[in-house]
């Protein structure tokens, strides 16, 4: 590609601008970002996810994971269970539950309706090309 300085300039500013929607967006429903991620993975996933899928899923540390979840535990939003003598699973309380209906599921819903508006095959072609994308970046980020 001739210009692929500029594709890729364009790629990362639309990366960066839609990470600042969804800043906003957690802003607005009064939640910090790592909170959001991890509520929106639980509730994508039902009303409970392995704590391993989480950190995968939402690209955050360990760290920073299990900090929000202390927080999300001491509001009485979530709760862990131990899936095996390794892994533990995080799962929604009643309570986090409705709280999510008003946050979490609310960007779920937000995203489905764009996702509505694409035809079928606008919206394969645009997770084939992401997949694809972040599937060859990986392959050369593992060469580093």
């Amino acid at each position: 590609m001739a210009n692929s300085g500029s594709v890729i300039r364009r790629f990362n500013h639309l990366l960066g601008e839609l990470d600042a929607v969804y800043h906003d967006l957690s802003f607005r429903l009064g939640m910090s970002d790592s909170v959001s991620k991890i509520l929106y993975t639980i509730c994508d996933a039902g009303t409970s996810c392995p704590l391993h899928l989480i950190c995968q899923r939402t690209g955050l540390s360990k760290q920073t994971v299990n900090s929000a979840l202390r927080k999300l535990e001491r509001e009485g939003l979530v709760y862990l269970q131990a899936a095996d003598a390794r892994s533990k699973t995080v799962c929604l309380t009643p309570k986090g539950d409705r709280f999510c209906d008003g946050t979490a599921r609310r960007i779920l819903g937000m995203e489905n309706q764009v996702l509505e508006s694409w035809s079928q095959e606008e919206v394969q072609q645009y997770l084939e090309l992401t997949e694809r994308f972040l599937t060859e970046l990986r392959e050369k980020a593992q060469s580093v």
